[in-house]
């Protein structure tokens, strides 16, 4: 039924473990992968030691920033890889992830989207919300959410 799915992935433990979920329902049902991570731009307001970094050293910010993309979309690629499933990655800069992660569903022509529940709790919750409820809320695609 579902032919490719788009996995957005930030390198959590909880992400990492939609992963694993992926490349298996990805392996059953015959479908790809396109993991996405969507870097913070770099003027979105973040706090400690990466806003000084950001700040002081823009570039080298953006570098770091790069990096971590990388990693975090390699070890998705190798599960894929392990688990027999084709995957490609992508990544872009986004000052709000839900609407990159929409919008790369769309490009792909992905017909799921399956992504970690991560929510912010207390007052961070009421004045952030959790990516995947925005998803939830403004996607056309289906969303399955792991646990």
């Amino acid at each position: 039924m579902f032919r490719h799915l788009l996995v957005p992935i930030d390198g959590s433990p909880l992400s990492d473990g939609a992963v694993r979920k992926a490349v298996s329902f990805a392996g059953e049902a015959d479908a790809k992968i396109t993991f996405f991570y969507a870097t913070p731009d770099t003027g979105t307001s973040i706090y400690g030691e990466e806003e000084l970094l950001r700040t002081i050293n823009p570039q080298e910010y953006q570098t770091r920033r790069d990096q971590i993309a990388r990693e975090v979309l390699e070890r998705a690629a190798k599960v894929a890889g392990e688990g027999r499933v084709s995957a490609d990655v992508r990544s872009r800069s986004a000052q709000e992830p839900w609407e990159a992660i929409i919008a790369t569903a769309e490009e792909c022509d992905c017909d799921l989207i399956l992504m970690a529940s991560h929510g912010h709790r207390g007052i961070k919750g009421l004045l952030l919300g959790s990516q995947t409820q925005k998803v939830l809320l403004h996607s056309k695609f289906p969303v399955l959410v792991y646990r």
